[in-house]
């Protein structure tokens, strides 16, 4: 049984080399691509408001919010250091992206992040952290992406729910986009190895329901009834179950639990 991993091409390889470490035959085929951000001097305004202490906490959405925030001013990656004097709080909805927040310089006691064993990664299960350190004037900056197929559609389930939240209490969110998500453009390889996978017992991995929307965008018309899928979140189940596949499974998205939805399938 094939595993066909759909997150970006970093997030891809990393996924299949851990599932073949657990056993299972991976391949990746990314559903999103990751370009660089469309708007440089909006980063560098919001690098020098927090140099400056404007903001009380920085909540990154993905691993890929991470890279391309960090990449875009590694010098000033000390304002997260333990001894500085601004105590800005970094935000992470799940362990991958707390992890990049890591190897970023971040020091470990300024993160906050949903427990490994938390149902969910995403930001409900981070508000349920975060909201008691919150108080009415803080801003919160949101790092996140943005759509290149649509420059402004700036919204998210997940990012609005928060930033919902924190008005709630009397707190501002700012966002800022810190790469570009693209729909991927299958050669004939990709496309052979996605027509097969729709009815040949595979199993899609999906983490975002954009995944869900570009596979149909880059194979219109093509049915999934008999396809299977693994989704990290209901929402993202939701969507697989409305492009048509046959099976899917709700699945938490630490490895341990997908390997074990992947089995639940055989």
């Amino acid at each position: 049984m094939r595993v066909i991993v759909t997150r970006p091409p970093r997030e891809a390889q990393d996924w299949v080399h851990e599932l073949a470490q657990a056993g299972l035959s991976a391949q990746a085929l990314p559903l999103i691509d990751i370009l660089p951000a469309p708007d440089a001097a909006g980063l560098a305004r919001v690098w020098q408001q927090l140099g400056d202490g404007a903001y009380a906490s920085v909540m990154f959405v993905s691993a890929n919010a991470v890279a391309g925030f960090f990449a875009s001013n590694s010098a000033n990656s000390l304002v997260f250091a333990a001894p500085s004097a601004i105590k800005t709080r970094a935000w992470a909805p799940g362990p991958g992206t707390a992890k990049a927040l890591l190897q970023a310089g971040v020091a470990p006691e300024r993160i906050d992040a949903p427990a490994r064993e938390a149902a969910q990664f995403d930001s409900e299960a981070l508000w349920q952290v975060v909201g008691p350190q919150v108080k009415p004037g803080h801003q919160v900056l949101i790092v996140r992406g943005g759509d290149a197929q649509d420059a402004v559609n700036v919204s998210g389930n997940g990012r609005d729910w928060l930033a919902q939240r924190l008005a709630d209490v009397g707190a501002r969110a700012e966002f800022v986009v810190a790469y570009q998500r693209a729909r991927p453009q299958f050669d004939a390889a990709q496309r052979q190895l996605a027509t097969e996978a729709a009815g040949d017992g595979s199993v899609w991995l999906f983490s975002s329901s954009e995944a869900v929307r570009n596979l149909q965008a880059c194979l219109p018309g093509q049915s999934w009834h008999a396809a299977r899928a693994v989704a990290t979140h209901p929402r993202i189940a939701a969507a697989a179950r409305e492009a048509g596949f046959g099976v899917v499974c709700e699945s938490r998205p630490a490895l341990a639990d997908v390997k074990a939805s992947i089995e639940s399938l055989q």
